[in-house]
């Protein structure tokens, strides 16, 4: 059973159901991408050029054997349109955030600084706001009125 224990607490973790719903999402967002690229991309680029978009006709034949090479050609040239169309989708998302940063009541409220950590005077290790004595060197810190 400990086996069974272990593995719910894994799952059970926060991350581990994050990375779970990055990957769907990611999932997703791969088809949006996709279709852009197959459905309008690659079209308009094929009226632009008056050919057609496929290059996977090509190919050498050397010493009897025939090296395919328009197929790699065409994943390379979808490689390239796939991670620009990517490249304007995440840049226009990083551009919508940070307007909506600079909108008042829109970009959120911005968060205080964290006050800085409390250094001992003595062995200058950080200490908690409420010590009395270092955890570090043990030694009383100034403020300290009470007996010990």
């Amino acid at each position: 059973m400990g086996l069974l224990k272990e593995f719910k607490e894994f799952i059970g973790r926060g991350n581990v159901m994050d990375l779970a719903v990055g990957v769907i999402i990611g999932g997703a967002f791969t088809a949006i991408v996709n279709s852009l690229v197959n459905d309008i991309i690659t079209p308009v680029i094929s009226i632009l050029t008056g050919g057609t978009k496929q290059v996977s006709g090509m190919s050498v034949v050397l010493n009897g054997v025939e090296i395919k090479f328009g197929s790699f050609l065409g994943a390379i040239i979808s490689f390239l349109i796939t991670a620009a169309v990517l490249f304007a989708i995440i840049k226009a998302f990083n551009n919508a955030q940070k307007l909506a940063k600079l909108v008042p009541g829109v970009g959120g409220k911005e968060e205080e600084a964290a006050p800085e950590p409390r250094v001992c005077p003595y062995c200058k290790q950080e200490i908690a706001d409420d010590a009395t004595r270092c955890p570090h060197c043990t030694s009383v810190l100034p403020g300290f009125d009470g007996d010990f």
